[in-house]
């Protein structure tokens, strides 16, 4: 595939040196042949309205979101899925030919199509997930898990409040668990997902007990840096399936690259090495 229109679209946030998402993007541009950039931005947040309508001005198709600006994207936008509304935050925009701005939220997108690629025999449907975390990512894994199928979701987070606040929203299928008990949850998990930062690279240190951890289990950690976190490690040893987050990331992506693009990307093997690299 050959275009001639220049293209443009990439990531904001504050920080977002780290962003591995020009890497990816970059990649599928080169992989289709396609004439265009994707770049990332700091953008503060008192200037984050400015900069996204100044945006298709200057030629861009839209934009990723992170950090601190997902609820201000959703805020800002003229539309808005109904899963990002559910999530309360967008990651994707895209900037129409009418002038308005279109939200999405794809992490859930992203969280189950990796699990479906990684894991095959994978089943959202074959009992219980456990959640660990109850932050904003924990939110877009709620929905898309209740969403697939999943009949209840064990959620546990340090500030119980969190958590209950997340039923409150969600219902009768999100049973809140003390955070002492974490680790006794997880006997009766099909699927246990970390949210938290616990075992990320410079972030703290992963303490939850997982003697009652299930060899039949999935366990999946949204954390990629390190790739193989201590969650998955430990799982890996008890002789569970294992997914780390890298596939999360690289998913996500998808619908936005080919709503600016015009080209649905694939994730494969070189996609993952182009953002490893």
């Amino acid at each position: 595939m050959t275009e001639t229109r220049y293209r443009l679209a990439g990531v904001l946030g504050s920080p977002i040196a780290q962003s591995k998402s020009p890497k990816l993007h970059r990649h599928w541009l080169r992989t289709y042949g396609i004439s265009g950039d994707y770049v990332a931005l700091p953008v503060e947040r008192e200037d984050f309205a400015t900069v996204v309508r100044t945006l298709p001005k200057m030629g861009f198709a839209g934009c990723n979101v992170t950090i601190p600006h997902k609820v201000a994207a959703l805020e800002l936008a003229d539309q808005v899925t109904d899963r990002a509304t559910l999530i309360g935050a967008a990651n994707t925009l895209i900037f129409r030919p009418d002038g308005k701005i279109h939200a999405d939220n794809t992490d859930g997108y992203g969280f189950i199509s990796n699990l479906h690629q990684m894991a095959p025999d994978w089943s959202p449907t074959s009992g219980p997930a456990a959640v660990l975390g109850a932050g904003g990512a924990a939110r877009a894994i709620i929905v898309s898990l209740l969403d697939a199928g999943t009949p209840e979701i064990l959620l546990s987070n340090r500030t119980k409040v969190n958590a209950e606040n997340l039923r409150a929203v969600f219902g009768s299928r999100i049973t809140v668990v003390d955070w002492v008990h974490a680790g006794a949850m997880l006997a009766e998990a099909a699927t246990v997902v970390n949210t938290t930062s616990m075992g990320m690279t410079g972030g703290p240190e992963f303490r939850l007990n997982l003697d009652h951890l299930r060899p039949q289990s999935l366990v999946t950690d949204l954390v990629y840096n390190p790739l193989e976190t201590p969650i998955l490690a430990a799982a890996a040893q008890i002789g569970c399936t294992t997914v780390d987050g890298l596939g999360m990331l690289l998913h996500q992506a998808v619908p936005g690259f080919e709503r600016w693009f015009g080209q649905k990307p694939v994730v494969d093997a070189a996609a993952r090495a182009a953002v490893l690299a």
